[in-house]
């Protein structure tokens, strides 16, 4: 596998069943943040995305569970592109970001609403596998905004690699 080894820069190449892993436990935490209204979570998760998207899973609490402790218990890994993912993971943050400056400001329904569009998000991803910033990072490729270089695979999703079937008898 082509996993970089160093402490800052995103994989080229991701498991999507740890990205899977890392939406579901920010679904949770975002869902723990609206039933308790301990809106103070906003800004763990914020550091968390700003930690994925300057390293990945390397330096975030939430990527090393999911990369070390989940995934490898949901069978073989299904590689991905990491770019996609990458701009998922600052979409969060830009969602979080918001919410955390929102909060401070004194609007805690601003706030509210971000995390409950976090929520939705986060659980098609962690439960259906549908990522909505890789969705909208093909199109930026489709319309040149994203050069088609960063990721021929992203452009097409039949290309993707599906995970290996494997005979029962």
């Amino acid at each position: 596998m082509a996993y970089q080894r160093h402490a800052l820069g995103f994989p080229k190449i991701v498991n999507e069943k740890a990205a899977r892993a890392v939406a579901g436990i920010v679904a949770l935490v975002a869902v723990l943040a609206l039933a308790t209204g301990w809106l103070w979570l906003t800004a763990v998760l914020a550091v968390g995305f700003a930690l994925r998207v300057a390293s990945g899973p390397r330096l975030d609490p939430f990527g090393q569970l999911a990369t070390k402790v989940i995934a490898p218990r949901l069978g073989d890994p299904v590689l991905v592109a990491g770019a996609p993912k990458r701009f998922a993971q600052a979409v969060g943050l830009a969602f979080t970001a918001a919410g955390t400056i929102a909060l401070a400001l004194g609007a805690p329904i601003v706030t509210v609403g971000l995390l409950s569009v976090l929520v939705v998000f986060a659980l098609l991803e962690s439960v259906v596998g549908f990522c909505a910033g890789c969705w909208v990072f093909g199109f930026l490729m489709k319309w040149g905004l994203v050069p088609e270089a960063i990721c021929v695979e992203c452009q097409d999703i039949s290309l993707r690699q599906r995970p290996r079937q494997t005979a029962t008898a």
